[in-house]
């Protein structure tokens, strides 16, 4: 039977897939960049075949693929590769770093700057497929503020605060429903590493109970960290209740402290984070400085 559809799209389709497993057989190690070069190519051909001959041209190539070179070329693939080949278009950016596995998990977003996130901090912190659905499950760009989104559209330098995320997820290994401060520290501590990336970029471990003498009393720093990225000291402190100005003031005594006595001359100023039950914006509006943040969090 006759097909309606001109093979001059199919032929090229085929050459592109055919070049592309050859290419994965003899060059493993870049493999990556071979199927995405080779995907985004055929999503092209797929678009502008689309745009002449219809939807139908889809199911068609993908029969003659299927027979001529096996599995994989189903309707539902060529059109992830047709939807690869759009989003790019729009602005999507192509980090061959990034496996065609991670790009096909990033496909269920229609948004570009969604993507854009998620795909560099794949290659910013090598993660893994699984650890990639990790991220999106825990709706991880949707707890940065609109201003850091905004930051990220626009490529404008960004700030340590700007991935400081307005609600973090803390592992909670024992289903508690209320916990105590020590106990949510022990939370944390369990899986610090979970918490350091819940805090954002280059945060690192120092010391709990961070031990510091006050005039003639010792004070206890619920959290001392450093931030690699923005080379400065954080301290954190943990709230079980609602922010309240007493614990403004509690904090910037800490962070004063570390700013005399730790940080040293090529160090920026430390930061504080105030890990709290519940927001006071009252408190945060007319009792607080640049410097401190507040973080609401959630047991998960």
């Amino acid at each position: 039977m006759h097909s309606p559809f001109s093979l001059d799209y199919y032929n090229e389709i085929k050459i592109e897939l055919v070049n592309n497993e050859v290419f994965k057989k003899v060059k493993d190690y870049s493999k990556n960049k071979s199927d995405l070069n080779a995907y985004y190519n055929v999503g092209k051909l797929l678009s502008e075949a689309n745009n002449q001959y219809g939807d139908g041209v889809i199911k068609e190539y993908s029969k003659r693929l299927t027979k001529e070179l096996g599995k994989g070329y189903n309707t539902t693939s060529l059109k992830r590769m047709r939807q690869f080949y759009q989003i790019v278009e729009k602005g999507a950016t192509l980090w061959h770093q990034l496996s065609w596995s991670h790009y096909r998990i990033l496909l269920v977003f229609d948004d570009v700057n969604i993507i854009n996130y998620y795909s560099t901090i794949t290659k910013i912190q090598n993660l893994s497929v699984r650890k990639l659905e990790e991220k999106i499950k825990n709706n991880e760009y949707e707890r940065l503020d609109n201003t850091t989104k905004e930051k990220l559209i626009s490529k404008t330098e960004n700030s340590i605060e700007d991935f400081i995320k307005n609600l973090i997820l803390i592992k909670n290994s024992y289903s508690y429903k209320e916990v105590s401060e020590k106990l949510l520290k022990q939370l944390i501590l369990e899986n610090l590493d979970n918490f350091l990336k819940e805090l954002g970029d280059g945060f690192t471990y120092i010391k709990n109970e961070y031990k510091i003498k006050l005039g003639d009393r010792y004070n206890y720093i619920d959290l001392l960290l450093y931030n690699i990225k923005y080379n400065c000291y954080v301290v954190v402190e943990l709230k079980i209740t609602e922010l309240k100005a007493e614990h403004i003031g509690q904090i910037s005594k800490y962070m004063n402290y570390i700013d005399k006595n730790i940080k040293r001359i090529d160090h920026d100023k430390t930061i504080g984070i105030i890990i709290v039950k519940k927001n006071n914006q009252f408190v945060m509006e007319y009792c607080s400085d640049n410097r401190i943040f507040r973080v609401t969090y959630i047991l998960n």
